[in-house]
């Protein structure tokens, strides 16, 4: 009877643990999340990069990016709504915001894509 409850008892004890051990985990890295969503956030409002020990690299070129002002995530916007815009069936719509994506930034990234797209919706908007 005795080694029966020595079993259960050390069951309890190791689920316990567990249970302690998976909540402190999830609680790191909770704080750690909340610490890196703070520094972008202060890095893109002043302006200033994050400090290196705190930099990851996806997120230290998403930082970058919003610091240094190009509008990148902007262009991204305005190219995703256009896209969004022709496969919902308003090329006009479409073709607008390519011209403002090409008019703010004609040098970009994806002003080629932005071209070839709005060459298509114009041709959509031909046929109809």
């Amino acid at each position: 009877m005795n080694g029966i409850f020595l079993l259960v008892v050390t069951g309890l004890v190791a689920t316990i643990a567990g249970i302690v051990w998976y909540g402190l985990r999830r609680l790191k890295a909770r704080q750690a999340a909340e610490e890196e969503r703070l520094a972008a956030f202060m890095a893109a409002t002043t302006g200033k990069p994050k400090p290196a020990e705190t930099v990851q690299p996806a997120a230290a070129a998403a930082a970058a990016s919003v610091g240094a002002g190009n509008g990148l995530a902007q262009q991204k916007l305005l190219f995703e709504a256009a896209h969004k815009a022709g496969e919902a069936g308003e090329p006009a719509l479409a073709i607008q915001l390519y011209a403002r994506l090409l008019a703010r930034y004609p040098e970009s990234g994806i002003a080629a894509q932005a071209r070839t797209a709005a060459e298509a919706e114009k041709k959509k908007l031909a046929k109809a």
